[in-house]
């Protein structure tokens, strides 16, 4: 028996598999935009006066160095009401039917574009649809507004899985892997959020370039607040919204120092990775954290490749999605980088961090 008579008799007595041709006799057959409610909405806060969480006052941001832009982010922002994050309902043929929610712009890409793709397909090959998705529409955008599309899709497929198999997602996607899920609250309401239990703290950085010298004292007594109010063994994490430059983060980590400030979030604008890979290598007294803006794992790549942050921070409605936070996830634990996604409390997150170590 020569070589090639004998590979293709042992290839001939390979048996097949019997789940090969099995299907999960699922298939989505609506695609629409919704309004949704909690069935359990959260309690009402009424944030301090003065306050960020009121919405009504001045935040650092990247319009900052335009002054009549400078007060609020409203007065720049696009309206919620006619650019707006959404919800996406997936029907099924068996009356399952998912829920996704995706970031702004996102709604019409869904429902002009990607429900030819995903109409009639199985919700269990997640990624083929996430792929069909992901290469239709990379000829009109691969950031922004796109991935808010794609990430609404995947997470009413995802719903739809979970649904099917009468499991909560984090179960399907690795099991429990901590007890507990420690929590920190955004905002500068510090003494209200203190008497509501919260050890570690994010604050929204008000000042930046723009406002010279003065804005770096100012900043500098709201983290000196929060020390004193959270005590030397609480946590303190700085959100500076793209609004800063390299000059003024060394600076103000410089100022910042002896307050033991756990991350500075966001200070650079999300394109500028050399300049992230200078900072995170050059300033020692806290960790630089980015990623809330920045979109895949192709993203995500690049900001490994410059070594531009200790933490990662993907938004689940807007990185592309669960199957893409997946992803993206395994990158940054195969380098140690710790992952805290953005909005994690809020948007579906805490499913994923529940199963992952790299999580804290």
């Amino acid at each position: 028996m020569n070589r090639r008579t004998l590979l293709s008799t042992l290839l001939g007595s390979i048996p097949s598999f019997a789940w090969q041709s099995e299907r999960s006799n699922l298939k989505i057959t609506g695609v629409r935009l919704v309004q949704t409610r909690p069935r359990k909405p959260i309690p009402d806060f009424k944030p301090a006066p003065g306050a960020w969480s009121t919405q009504g006052v001045e935040v650092a941001n990247p319009m900052s160095i335009y002054p009549e832009y400078k007060a609020t982010r409203s007065l720049f922002m696009a309206d919620p009401g006619k650019v707006p994050s959404f919800t996406v309902e997936l029907t099924t043929d068996k009356g399952l039917k998912g829920y996704g929610n995706g970031g702004p712009g996102g709604g019409p890409v869904v429902v002009e574009h990607l429900a030819k793709l995903i109409l009639n397909r199985d919700p269990f090959d997640y990624e083929r649809i996430w792929d069909t998705c992901w290469r239709s529409t990379m000829s009109y955008g691969r950031m922004g507004v796109t991935m808010n599309a794609i990430s609404g899709v995947d997470l009413a497929v995802w719903d739809l899985i979970g649904q099917a198999l009468n499991q909560p997602v984090y179960k399907l996607i690795g099991g429990s892997v901590k007890p507990r899920v420690p929590a920190y609250c955004t905002g500068n309401d510090i003494e209200q959020h203190a008497e509501a239990g919260f050890k570690m703290m994010k604050l929204a950085i008000p000042h930046g370039p723009a406002d010279g010298r003065e804005g770096m004292k100012k900043n500098l007594e709201l983290v000196k607040r929060a020390r004193n109010v959270l005590g030397p063994d609480g946590e303190i994490m700085l959100d500076c919204w793209m609004a800063w430059t390299e000059r003024y983060t060394l600076e103000m980590a410089e100022m910042l120092a002896p307050y033991r400030i756990y991350w500075m979030e966001e200070v650079l604008q999300p394109h500028d990775y050399a300049g992230f890979g200078r900072l995170n290598s050059s300033i020692k007294s806290t960790r630089i954290a980015t990623g809330e803006h920045e979109y895949g794992r192709y993203g995500f790549r690049y900001l490994l490749e410059h070594n531009g942050a200790s933490i990662w921070q993907p938004d689940l409605n807007w990185c592309g999605g669960l199957t893409e936070l997946i992803k993206i996830g395994h990158l940054a634990a195969a380098y140690d980088i710790p992952v805290i996604p953005h909005g994690g409390g809020l948007n579906g997150s805490t499913h994923w961090i529940q199963a992952n170590v790299n999580a804290p």
